[in-house]
């Protein structure tokens, strides 16, 4: 069975996101959705939202969960023997960044391959940081998020 993981802060999961999603659950048995907790950003959403929030925009896709994890994702897959980590590119300097990343993984694990993919052109300039200003000045979200992220965004955005 070919196991794969796609992390990401994911706060929130955006339409971008669901599609890199889709296509790499296309091309393995197994993908987990790993919400990363990173002690460097201050998130919008707390873990078990973000957690809640993906596992309801992918209830479409029977073989991907969604699980956090806190510390080197390399480490987490070799724990679920994935073959492989899944990354989303969209510009070049999403590259560079994930390019540094994806080589010290295989010196930490050689047998694990990174793979990039790219999400459809139409969300090439999307990403949360966008969706959460918008939303926090009250920007209709809706084509950028599903309508539970979209939700969750109205509801987190009238208590400040």
């Amino acid at each position: 069975m070919k196991t794969a993981l796609y992390p990401g802060t994911f706060d929130p999961i955006t339409y971008g996101h669901i599609d890199v999603i889709e296509r790499a659950s296309q091309l393995f048995d197994h993908l987990y959705v790993v919400i990363a907790i990173n002690s460097k950003k201050t998130p919008m959403f707390t873990t078990d939202e973000r957690i809640e929030l993906a596992q309801k925009s992918l209830t479409h896709l029977q073989n991907v969960s969604v699980v956090s994890h806190n510390g080197l994702l390399i480490d987490y897959a070799k724990t679920i023997n994935a073959s492989a980590i899944v990354r989303g590119v969209r510009a070049v300097t999403d590259f560079e960044y994930e390019l540094q990343i994806a080589l010290m993984n295989r010196k930490i694990e050689p047998t694990i391959s990174t793979i990039f993919l790219m999400p459809h052109e139409k969300y090439s300039y999307l990403n949360s940081s966008i969706v959460r200003e918008l939303a926090r000045y009250h920007q209709n979200v809706d084509e950028f998020v599903s309508p539970i992220v979209s939700e969750a965004l109205r509801f987190k955005n009238k208590k400040v």
